[in-house]
């Protein structure tokens, strides 16, 4: 029996779901004990992270429209995609107020070498924008982004109550805890839309999901080393 969107969306992102000893750096920002140097690469890192995001799923909605090679047009996909992107448009404005919390202000990113293991995922959504299926992408892109959420609540918690940050340095991370009820609709639509059409591969969606999972620890394993590092 083909399962419906909204069961193979709730399956995928409990089957990919991160071991919750993964992230070794969150624990240490949780207790308030992680460096201003590692919150500062973690806020110059991100800056990275966001801008190129933003252009990979302005391409997969451009791809999602128009259809390309064997995929045929997808606008549903098209929809999220459209919404992702205008979200990490928000995500870089919120970023700026938690980057100068840190004291990475514009004289230290432009100075700043960016770690290889932070930039790997990002390479790999921009690799997905090129070769993975849209509706695929949007399977993968929801286990992580489930992850990615709790990091960030736990991270805005913390920098309240230990570092003594307000709303609009915790803003960034903040907007990603929040639930986010339309993009969840869009990715319904979007996986509905795909499966209707026999375009979703369970394997590729699979390891599509491992490979952003694994690419996500590498970020915060490196992190999680400079912190030590610096202590």
């Amino acid at each position: 029996m083909t399962p419906t969107a909204r069961e193979l969306l709730e399956s995928t992102t409990g089957k990919l779901a991160p071991d919750p000893h993964a992230n070794r750096l969150l624990p240490v920002i949780a207790r308030g004990a992680a460096q201003r140097t590692t919150l500062a690469a973690l806020a110059l890192e991100q800056r990275h992270v966001i801008a190129a995001d933003h252009r990979a799923f302005l391409h997969l909605a451009e791809r999602s429209v128009i259809g390309t090679g064997t995929s045929a047009a997808d606008p549903a996909c098209g929809a999220f995609f459209e919404m992702l992107a205008e979200g990490e448009a928000l995500a870089q404005d919120r970023l700026v107020a938690f980057a100068d919390a840190v004291g990475a202000d514009a004289s230290r990113a432009a100075a700043y070498e960016p770690l290889a293991d932070c930039q790997a995922y990002p390479a790999y959504v921009a690799w997905l924008a090129l070769n993975g299926e849209p509706a695929d992408v949007v399977l993968a892109l929801g286990a992580n982004f489930a992850a990615w959420g709790g990091y960030c609540e736990t991270i805005a918690e913390a920098l309240r109550h230990h570092y003594g940050f307000g709303d609009e340095a915790c803003g960034f991370f903040d907007f990603f805890a929040a639930p986010a009820p339309e993009l969840e609709r869009r990715a319904l639509g979007a996986v509905q839309a795909g499966l209707d059409a026999g375009r979703v591969s369970q394997d590729d969606v699979h390891r599509y999901g491992r490979l952003l999972q694994a690419y996500e620890t590498k970020f915060w394993h490196a992190l999680w080393e400079l912190d030590q590092r610096v202590a």
